[in-house]
């Protein structure tokens, strides 16, 4: 299944679905990530969703679990499906959907790719295998540059995981508008 010509099938389909199928669609509204096929596949198989908003709230659940449980193999666990996203501007995406979204941030001149990269390894120095990920919805690169700055200079590793969560289902939410259309 490519992502360029993949549709999601109708919500109420996905406990039927196969195991593949299913993480395919995780893959899809999320990225690629095995830690993530381990804690939602199960979920996707087992519950019924009325949209796939639902669905999206219902993992947004799960991460939001791990990253309030003082077990630090769950906050480990949670960081690898954080992670999982790629380092924004990044010339190489693997998911169609994520080159689509970054398009609009490569359009900056050398300079603010270089400050783009910089910020990244520092953010990456500042939470310790997370990457920033942030719904970029048609913002320019240096708003989200100045968003990027903020969270490295607050610090909070408990407020970026929350902030992450919030991404990922923001970013999953409007690819599953696209994928349905």
């Amino acid at each position: 299944m490519s992502a360029g010509g993949f549709r999601l099938p109708p919500i109420s389909s996905i406990p039927a679905l196969s195991t593949i199928e299913r993480a395919a669609i995780l893959d899809v509204l999320f990225e690629p990530c095995t830690a993530l096929h381990t804690l939602s596949l199960d979920l996707l198989r087992t519950e019924k969703f009325e949209s796939y908003n639902d669905l999206i709230a219902s993992i947004g659940v799960q991460l939001t679990d791990l990253s309030e449980s003082p077990s630090t193999s769950d906050t480990e666990w949670l960081d690898k499906i954080l992670g999982a996203h790629p380092r924004l501007g990044e010339k190489k995406v693997d998911s169609a959907q994520s080159q689509a979204e970054q398009a609009q941030l490569n359009t900056g001149g050398e300079e603010e790719a270089t400050k783009l990269r910089n910020l990244n390894a520092e953010y990456e120095e500042t939470f310790p295998g997370l990457k920033y990920v942030v719904f970029v919805d048609g913002r320019s690169r240096s708003i989200i540059m100045e968003n990027m700055r903020a969270r490295i200079d607050r610090g909070d590793i408990k407020l970026e995981r929350a902030e992450a969560i919030k991404a990922m289902c923001d970013i999953a939410a409007d690819r599953a508008v696209k994928l349905q259309s």
